[in-house]
């Protein structure tokens, strides 16, 4: 079944979901604009790769799917920029838990204040999205009950995935079995992430509101397989900061008894060092099972995500992934 309609066939369907992205993306940019104007804290002018496809992949595939789902264009419009409000929330947080600086706002504040920028970010992605939903009221698409109903439900649905970061702050205490790290951490804390975009369009309803089951877990099975590359990268880190992580869970539990022994200093060391990011690859046959796995879950979940016509995005897609997580030098074959 052709969910697109005939007026967007394979053919012209890309230009769609490019001018509707950059749609939203203006909307977004536009507000933050008139929320800092005559601030002590000025926006500057969008860049030239502001509304690349490449700079905007994951808010692409999300809009995708409204767009499978026959959602009106208006409303689409407003959940992808909704969205980036939500994207410029996580990616802050995740900046402050990290320790870096990954930009959703381009702004005049110095280059080296990071935690500050990271922190503007977050509070004017929460008055973006405010300012959007009035936008949609006023506009005939929500009712100010589903304003306040939105306006909760937004900060449940990031929540779920950020108490479970949370539980990991201070150090797990016991490293957990692959299957069960996968359906007790990785599911909440980057599966049901992944699906968050649909928690406004479920709650405020209407035509196509309901995804089809299939998008959706989609959605949740490319949002396990993020995770998983995201661990074989920061497998070091993970070590220094006791988190969760798939690949060590896949050597202690596994029956490579060398491979095994080898990663038993790493946990326990005696003189602590600082953490190597090319640890993974003295754990090559651990490293293998774990690629197997992620493209094992990143293919199911865009074959489930892209329509037939639409089939030779699936390794387009992952290649994606693979490459702006940074761990596509992990997924070739182990020499």
């Amino acid at each position: 079944m052709n969910l697109l309609g005939p007026e967007e066939t394979a053919a012209n369907f890309f230009p769609l979901l490019e001018k509707e992205l950059r749609a939203a993306l203006t909307l977004f940019w536009e507000i933050a604009q008139s929320i800092l104007d005559k601030s002590p804290v000025q926006l500057n002018p969008p860049s030239s790769d502001y509304f690349s496809l490449e700079n905007n992949f994951f808010s692409a595939l999300f809009l995708y799917s409204y767009i499978r789902s026959g959602i009106s264009e208006p409303r689409r419009i407003l959940f992808a920029a909704m969205n980036q409000c939500l994207r410029g929330m996580v990616t802050g947080c995740d900046n402050l838990l990290d320790d870096e600086y990954k930009q959703t706002l381009d702004t005049d504040l110095p280059g080296n204040a990071r935690k500050f920028r990271s922190i503007l970010d977050i509070m004017t992605s929460d008055r973006i999205l405010t300012a959007i939903m009035y936008r949609g009221c006023q506009e005939g698409e929500f009712s100010q009950d589903q304003i306040l109903s939105a306006n909760r439900a937004s900060l449940h649905a990031l929540l779920k995935s950020g108490a479970q970061e949370a539980s990991e702050e201070k150090g797990i205490d016991r490293i957990l079995g692959p299957e069960t790290l996968l359906s007790e951490v990785h599911s909440i804390k980057t599966g049901i992430l992944f699906q968050a975009p649909w928690v406004l369009p479920q709650l405020i309803g209407g035509k196509g509101s309901i995804p089809p089951d299939r998008i959706k877990e989609g959605l949740f099975f490319l949002g396990m397989g993020c995770q998983v590359l995201d661990d074989m990268v920061d497998m070091a880190m993970d070590i220094v900061k006791k988190r969760h992580n798939y690949v060590i869970s896949l050597i202690v539990h596994g029956k490579d008894l060398e491979e095994k022994k080898r990663l038993e200093p790493f946990l326990y060391p005696v003189d602590p060092k600082p953490a190597d990011s090319g640890l993974l690859d003295e754990f090559p046959r651990g490293r293998k099972k774990a690629a197997e796995k992620a493209l094992h879950l990143l293919e199911k979940g865009s074959r489930m995500l892209f329509a037939p016509e639409h089939e030779f995005m699936v390794p387009y897609s992952i290649e994606f992934f693979a490459r702006r997580i940074g761990a596509d030098r992990f997924l070739d074959p182990v020499p």
